[in-house]
């Protein structure tokens, strides 16, 4: 009986031997599918690591040079306020030096995470490239900008004519410069249009001169005349007495005897004595009896003979 004992305990030896060998394929597929994907996630992210230090080293140098812009545009400013800049100037070469130091810091970072400066510089010179052809309407109004800012035909505050464009200057910016018309109308002019055109500044000197014009009868007393107008602009409160009012016969005109009155006023009073001596003279002419007269002809007909006007 023990015999068979032994044979009947070796079959289920064999059957285990049996169940085992599938469970072994799958482990054995899996582990192939486990290290097929684990060289190639090492080789995507071996790059990445290797170049991890760097990255990181660029990222906090980003935020360093961030903080450091900062500074160095806060120190501008005060320095810029010190030197008792124009404000509108101060605002134009801030934002200038701004870019630039934005740029270097890019610059920089991109030659941190090692890439090529020839690549970097090719890159640069061809968006100049592009950007200048696109802009280049732009990149005159900026080149306008500096000439105005630098050379300061005009400032803030100022009544200028430019382009047959008369108002006040509110500001001047990198590419316009945005003028208030009496009217209260805005206008927006590119700055190459400023730098490019004559300009007429009525305010950048503290006194003017008002011109006007008026014309007297021949038979009028020039003298009385010019008396009674430098009476009103002793009147005016607008006028300057120093220089003295002056008056001059200007012409001999076809129907009158034409005076120049030459009057000096503060800058900002021109317009207010121009309309003032206008209104006030011709009352003044009135009260003194003297004529404005309007244009005359003389026509002159002969006298139709008597024999030819029968025929």
């Amino acid at each position: 009986m023990y015999i068979p004992f032994l044979a009947q305990s070796a079959t289920p030896v064999a059957t285990a031997t049996q169940e085992t060998t599938p469970v072994q394929a799958v482990a054995d597929t899996v582990s192939g599918e486990v290290e097929q994907a684990t060289s190639i996630l090492s080789r995507i992210f071996t790059p990445f690591l290797n170049g991890l230090p760097s990255l990181i080293f660029a990222l906090i140098f980003l935020l360093i040079g961030l903080f450091l812009v900062k500074q160095i545009m806060r120190i501008v400013r005060h320095a810029f306020e010190r030197a008792n800049m124009d404000r509108i100037m101060s605002s134009f070469l801030r934002s200038v030096i701004k870019i630039v130091l934005y740029i270097i810091l890019f610059v920089i970072v991109l030659s941190l995470l090692d890439v090529p400066m020839d690549s970097i510089v090719a890159v640069i010179a061809s968006a100049g490239v592009a950007v200048a052809l696109a802009l280049k309407d732009s990149l005159s109004n900026l080149a306008g900008g500096f000439i105005v800012l630098f050379s300061k035909p005009l400032k803030a505050g100022d009544t200028v004519e430019i382009n047959g464009t008369i108002g006040k200057v509110e500001a001047i910016n990198i590419l316009y410069t945005r003028i208030i018309t009496p009217d209260n109308t805005a206008v927006y002019v590119p700055n190459g249009v400023v730098a490019g055109n004559k300009i007429i500044n009525y305010t950048d000197k503290e006194r003017r001169r008002v011109d006007l014009l008026f014309g007297i009868s021949y038979e009028d007393d020039i003298d009385h005349a010019r008396q009674v107008m430098l009476q009103v602009c002793e009147k005016a409160p607008e006028a300057l007495q120093d220089p003295v009012p002056e008056v001059f016969v200007s012409a001999h005109d076809d129907s009158a005897v034409t005076l120049r009155l030459q009057v000096w006023v503060k800058s900002e009073n021109y317009w207010a004595l121009h309309y003032r001596l206008l209104e006030d003279v011709k009352k003044a002419f009135d009260a003194a009896g003297i004529s404005i007269p309007y244009p005359q002809m003389d026509v002159h007909v002969p006298a139709v003979n008597s024999k030819d006007s029968s025929k």
